[in-house]
């Protein structure tokens, strides 16, 4: 499996971000895309999630209220809507999925097998 983000980059304070992850080489019909960020210094954190299956999704305990995540099964690509950008949102956000995996939930799952190379948000205040 191949993922690639894109959409990351320099955004001001209160500002909206929409990162994409196309995926690819997935052996099953169904799968399930998840972002997870690093911000310096801290450790990796989920964000989001979603089920290609039906569009069912999660999010990560710091993640809800400004964050979005979608899915266009057709593209095999999964969106990151971000609003209200903070400092503290700066972070490489990374794209992670499985092939197989017909559910969303942190609390059960979050050891991703394939990962994408991450791309940089940076909010400035």
């Amino acid at each position: 499996v191949q993922l690639v983000e894109s959409g990351g980059g320099l955004v001001p304070a209160g500002g909206s971000l929409t990162l994409a992850c196309a995926a690819s080489g997935f052996a099953y019909d169904e799968y399930a895309i998840a972002w997870f960020r690093q911000a310096p210094g801290k450790e990796r954190e989920p964000i989001s999630c979603v089920a290609s299956i039906d569009g069912t999704t999660d999010y990560g305990a710091s993640a809800k209220g400004r964050f979005t995540t979608t899915i266009d099964k057709a593209k095999k690509t999964a969106y990151l809507q971000i609003s209200g950008l903070q400092p503290e949102d700066t972070a490489i956000y990374y794209c992670a999925a499985d092939g197989g995996l017909y559910y969303c939930d942190f609390a059960i799952y979050r050891d991703f097998s394939s990962w994408g190379r991450g791309i940089q948000v940076t909010v400035s205040s």
